[in-house]
């Protein structure tokens, strides 16, 4: 429980003040190098496009039957769809992600029901994470998949695990902790409060499969902290460290899903904390 809390105060506090300053941690123009964060896109952003493709998802799974789930997306007039008509339906572009407010360290992009309605059905959606330099993914979990990991492009991306009471005897820790390589890929199992960092100087890919097309995530820090605040005083016990007139205050400082920080990787790749 102390090792937890110690992690969710380093994301809640630590993460959201830095700042890279160097080339080498500067971010650029473009969808795979920002400096903030994002949420999965829809397949399209108009509001009309919007809510065609809610009301496309809800006649999806309606459907009685798997086969006549495809025909009402791939099929027209008996004759399966062609072109670009088809191709907007069965290819998913994971690029072009767009910043969540306030959130540093990387983008997210997710292919779930909502965002790509051809997995409707099919217990499958696929995430890229695109983590900057010192970027984390903070402490979160999926409720209703679990997931495989695996680093494409990067190196040296640590990662955490936490699964659920009872694991080892009491006192001991209980993180399951390793660091990944280049192609190389873990599981965080549904339910684990699970993280990564990426513990270098460049940026860093990571492709995410959940064996669900509606997974779920519930970033921990950012939703313990929107609880009642003398809830959080008892099971924390924060008035020890944090004042109840700077509460608020802290919990403005939480973080968006995902953020920067790591004081000696932003020393080392040239960053410096950002005051607020």
């Amino acid at each position: 429980m102390r090792t937890s809390i110690a992690f969710l105060g380093l994301a809640a506090i630590g993460i959201v003040s830095t700042q890279p300053l160097s080339a080498s941690c500067s971010t650029s123009s473009g969808s795979h190098a920002t400096s903030a964060a994002s949420t999965s896109a829809p397949v399209s952003t108009s509001p009309s496009a919007r809510n065609a493709n809610s009301q496309l998802i809800q006649e999806l799974s309606s459907t009685p039957t798997a086969i006549k789930r495809f025909q009402r997306l791939l099929v027209q007039d008996g004759s399966l769809r062609t072109g670009e008509d088809l191709r907007n339906l069965i290819v998913f572009d994971f690029k072009g992600g767009q910043p969540a407010n306030g959130a540093l360290g990387g983008i997210t992009k997710a292919a779930s029901a909502e965002s790509y309605p051809f997995s409707t059905g099919l217990d499958i959606s696929l995430t890229a994470v695109f983590l900057e330099p010192c970027g984390i993914n903070t402490p979160h979990v999926h409720p209703r998949a679990n997931e495989f990991l695996v680093l494409v492009q990067g190196s040296n991306v640590r990662f955490g695990s936490v699964l659920e009471n009872g694991l080892v005897a009491s006192g001991q820790n209980q993180e399951i902790a390793g660091v990944l390589g280049q192609l190389e890929g873990t599981i965080f199992p549904q339910g684990s409060v699970h993280y990564q960092f990426n513990d270098a100087c460049e940026k860093a890919l990571l492709i995410a499969a959940l064996d669900s097309n509606d997974p779920g995530t519930s970033s921990m820090a950012q939703n313990l902290f929107s609880l009642n605040a003398d809830v959080l005083n008892a099971t924390l016990g924060y008035p020890k460290t944090i004042d109840g007139r700077n509460f608020e205050e802290f919990r403005n400082a939480i973080p968006t899903n995902l953020a920067q920080d790591v004081v000696k990787c932003l020393a080392r790749c040239g960053g410096e904390q950002r005051d607020r």
